[in-house]
């Protein structure tokens, strides 16, 4: 829709882009570096619910819970999830800066890849929903529903398509781009 490319558009200073980058790739490596290993420390060398693009089932689930123990879920629910309910927000609005970024640079803002600057919102907010249901996950250990877990796994994998369709046309937006930068001659000024 035009509001929400006059809103985009009005945020797309490259210092506003950078620093959203920044922020959000900081807040991804305090996760991968901290709260998740914390949290597999409890695993048993199980993957967590959210680090699994392919989903689950309710007796990957059962087993993962059991197997965190009553430390393990609370690290889960107090120490990863709440880094995680600041990513999906950074990571929707800077991700779809990014994109909108290069496709202005590209002059192709107007077109139809500018719906493609929306994934990364949609992945975060089925990132909400399945923290959502992360949480009542935890929270509600040994008594979740089928329907619980099942739902949380569709979050899951459609969060992980989404990102995965995004990424692989941010790929494709920087490479035409690089190629453009490269080969297009620069006139003197």
């Amino acid at each position: 829709s035009q509001i929400m490319r006059s809103l985009i558009e009005r945020h797309l200073n490259g210092k506003k882009v950078l620093l959203l980058f920044v922020l959000t790739t900081f807040v991804y490596v305090l996760m991968i570096l901290c709260t998740i290993p914390l949290v597999m420390s409890f695993t048993g060398g199980m993957k967590l619910l959210d680090m699994m693009p392919l989903g689950y089932d309710i007796e990957y689930v059962n087993t993962l819970l059991n197997v965190l123990g009553d430390k393990g879920r609370d690290a889960y629910l107090f120490k990863q999830i709440p880094l995680d309910m600041i990513y999906p927000f950074l990571f929707g609005i800077s991700y779809c800066l990014i994109f909108a970024y290069f496709l202005r640079k590209l002059k192709k803002l107007e077109s139809g890849w500018f719906l493609l600057c929306i994934f990364p919102l949609f992945a975060g907010l089925f990132d909400y929903f399945e923290n959502i249901g992360i949480i009542t996950l935890l929270s509600s250990y040994p008594a979740h529903s089928t329907l619980m877990v099942q739902m949380t796994n569709v979050f899951s994998v459609l969060k992980s398509s989404i990102t995965a369709v995004y990424f692989i046309s941010l790929i494709l937006v920087l490479v035409v781009f690089g190629f453009n930068k490269i080969f297009t001659p620069h006139k003197l000024a």
